[in-house]
């Protein structure tokens, strides 16, 4: 072969080798798999205890296609009793203004990383009869750490549901002139880099037929707060910013109240189950969410610490300075003298192991607000 034909061939042969290195090395960054949405949903009780709306939504987002999500927070799932995506933000009786005087959702976020931020909260602010632009202050600092942590973070805000609880009469209106007030303050936040968008939880929610205490959904309320997110978080999911809703001009449908707090204090640690069921076991934190002068909120944390499922839990103890606990939710409570006894509802006592739930209750004290011991027992 001639040396003009040799080079030739030998160029030929070099492009192809270059061609085909260039395929192999381009072709890993076309099929690497994308990284999952962080969601955090934010809230109080509504979201956390136990909040199983989040469930309904991860699971229709998981039928739909939506999979490649992660839901994060710095706390678990709380049962539901279906399996699901738990982590989540939803700190029972914590007001917007406090967690933003205080800073918390700083560490939330640095802990999370969330890319969408769900938020349902400022049900204890309008509860503790603070005024809407206070609140509203409160969330435009929110906002503006959700931004510091991720300057593209999607935030959807909720039109809070509706409550009329007995003792508080005004409570109604004050929710309706508190959801009013959003979407300005919404218009006025938003960006195109970090959207927000304001979703209406408050239309069509009957606090009757879909609650289980006036304040926390129940089954019915659960779907209907599911139903009123997935729209607009598949669109923050696809990349569509949708219309913010108009406000709300209806009656307040009634409800009940939800329970005033301050920063949280962990009082004991938790306390094992006796045994005698083989296999079943559980352990119980008793928490001060918060307390005020002459009241006090507290929750009873039941994880399941044994080996196999358990189908209910009871907790008992002993309050030593007379505490008198005037309202409960997530748990059957009953006191006789000092001694409390909680059962588990229908719907939060089927626990895998590992599983947790937490059932709440506000009480009196005077004088001194001692700490009882706790125990709880695996049906």
């Amino acid at each position: 072969m001639s040396r003009p034909t040799v080079r030739a061939a030998l160029t030929a042969l070099l492009g192809t080798l270059v061609a085909a290195t260039a395929v192999v090395v381009a072709a890993p960054s076309g099929s690497a798999a994308a990284a999952p949405t962080r969601i955090m949903a934010l809230g109080d009780s509504i979201t956390g205890s136990p909040g199983c709306w989040r469930a309904t939504l991860w699971n229709r987002l998981q039928s739909t296609g939506y999979t490649n999500i992660d839901m994060v927070g710095t706390l678990p799932a709380q049962g539901c009793g279906v399996a699901h995506d738990g982590d989540n933000e939803g700190h029972g009786g914590f007001l917007a203004t406090n967690i933003a005087n205080q800073n918390q959702l700083v560490g939330w976020l640095s802990a999370t990383l969330p890319d969408v931020v769900l938020m349902h909260l400022g049900t204890n602010d309008v509860w503790s009869n603070l005024p809407s632009t206070q609140i509203l202050t409160a969330f435009g600092k929110l906002v503006d750490q959700m931004r510091a942590s991720n300057p593209a973070m999607k935030i959807l805000v909720a039109k809070i549901i509706p409550m009329n609880p007995s003792s508080c009469a005004e409570c109604a209106a004050r929710v309706v002139s508190f959801n009013n007030a959003i979407p300005a303050w919404a218009a006025g936040k938003t960006t195109a880099q970090s959207p927000i968008t304001v979703v209406d939880q408050w239309t069509g929610f009957n606090t009757a037929t879909d609650t289980y205490d006036g304040v926390h959904p129940n089954a019915a309320g659960d779907q209907k707060m599911s139903d009123r997110w997935y729209p607009a978080l598949t669109a923050a999911l696809s990349g569509v910013t949708p219309s913010n809703p108009p406000s709300p001009s209806a009656s307040p449908s009634p409800s009940a109240p939800p329970s005033p707090s301050v920063s949280p204090s962990p009082s004991r640690p938790p306390s094992p189950s006796p045994s005698g069921n083989t296999g079943k076991s559980c352990a119980v934190t008793y928490v001060v969410v918060g307390q005020w002068p002459g009241g006090f909120q507290g929750e009873l944390r039941v994880v399941n610490n044994g080996t196999v499922p358990i189908s209910g839990w009871s907790v008992r103890f002993t309050f030593p300075n007379g505490q008198v606990i005037s309202q409960s939710w997530n748990g059957q409570v009953t006191q006789t003298g000092s001694t409390v006894t909680t059962l588990n509802v229908s719907w939060n006592g089927s626990l895998a192991p590992g599983a947790g739930t937490a059932a709440g209750f506000l009480a009196s004290w005077t004088g001194a607000n001692g700490t009882p011991v706790p125990v709880c027992t695996a049906l």
